[in-house]
């Protein structure tokens, strides 16, 4: 199951980031729905609106559905905060929210709002769907090859990038003899683009190509969700992952100044790619298409292998790629 997801059993089938439930007396109708929020980790609200809407969306996008009938927004508004800063930010929140929603196609049309110690916006995203509009994810084959989508190390850059306005230790005495500011503050502008971008013409293109399977990968690292993905698939298969694609010196970071894990695959991520197990024959089409529809590249990253205890691993000799 994916973090931020739910599995859909009863009167349905099951899927790794969603709820897929048959919709009762409807003629090859399924309802998919998500769920998920997030606490501030950007220092501009509308960003942290657009991320946290790009982060819902991203479950629906990540079994092949193109489109979102609705969203409903849960907002956490901060009390703790003057009641001038407080309207401001989460005003902000909210039209970031709504414009990547827009985006996406869809709209908002309700939600829930409390007050509380820390902002938090995320929402519910649901669609109803005809069995041949989405992807079950879970029809990887041995010989399927593995595309993502989007760079990791957004944990990193975070992180780096707090440390390096707060003036910590971790910057003005280890992170700073290894990268300078300019490289740190492009560090975050990347992550910050990569987080507020949709999944959403990936998800088209998994339709378009045929994937037999794809999760997005957020808060368990990328090899913590090609596990999951392995564990549900049909066939008894494995995954073995022979490239990281890297935000450009986040790498760095984790393996000099704070192990955040990325190197191992477990460092989490926000608003992540879409891990995606295609055929040989349409991953490279699939890449193809996907840079011309967003203008960022995807990556051929592993492979889908036979393997009885369905586990994901990284090969011996795994490449790091910096972004």
């Amino acid at each position: 199951m994916g973090d931020g997801g739910n599995f859909g059993t009863e009167g349905g089938k099951i899927a790794l980031d969603c709820s897929v439930r048959k919709v009762e007396n409807g003629n090859d109708q399924y309802c998919i729905s998500t769920t998920d929020f997030f606490f501030p980790l950007v220092d501009n609200p509308y960003l942290q609106g657009r991320i946290g809407a790009a982060n819902v969306l991203s479950d629906l996008y990540a079994e092949g559905v193109d489109r979102c009938d609705f969203v409903l927004m849960l907002l956490a508004s901060c009390r703790d905060m003057e009641p001038s800063v407080r309207r401001v930010c989460t005003r902000e929140m909210v039209r970031g929210f709504r414009d990547a929603c827009t985006e996406a196609n869809t709209c908002v049309t309700g939600g829930q709002t409390v007050l509380n110690p820390w902002p938090i916006i995320g929402g519910v995203a649901t669609s109803i769907v005809t069995s041949d509009q989405f992807i079950p994810s879970n029809g990887a084959q041995p010989g399927d090859v593995m595309v993502l989508t989007k760079p990791l190390g957004t944990q990193v850059a975070v992180n780096v990038n707090e440390w390096r306005n707060g003036q910590t230790r971790e910057w003005t005495e280890e992170a700073q003899t290894h990268i300078n500011d300019q490289e740190a503050e492009q560090m975050m502008h990347t992550a910050v683009c990569s987080m507020a971008r949709l999944n959403r013409n990936a998800a088209k293109c998994m339709l378009k190509y045929k994937a037999h399977a794809g999760t997005d990968v957020t808060g368990f690292g990328i090899l913590g969700h090609a596990n999951n993905l392995a564990e549900n698939q049909i066939q008894p298969v494995g995954i073995v992952l022979e490239q990281l694609p890297c935000i450009k010196n986040t790498a760095v970071i984790d393996e000099h100044v704070f192990n955040f894990r990325l190197r191992q695959g477990y460092s989490a991520e926000t608003s992540g790619g879409l891990l995606v197990a295609l055929s040989p024959d349409n991953a490279q089409s699939f890449c193809d298409e996907l840079q011309q529809l967003d203008g960022t590249p995807s990556w051929i990253i592993g492979h889908v292998i036979s393997d009885p205890n369905r586990q994901a691993s990284l090969h011996p000799n795994l490449q790091i790629l910096e972004v």
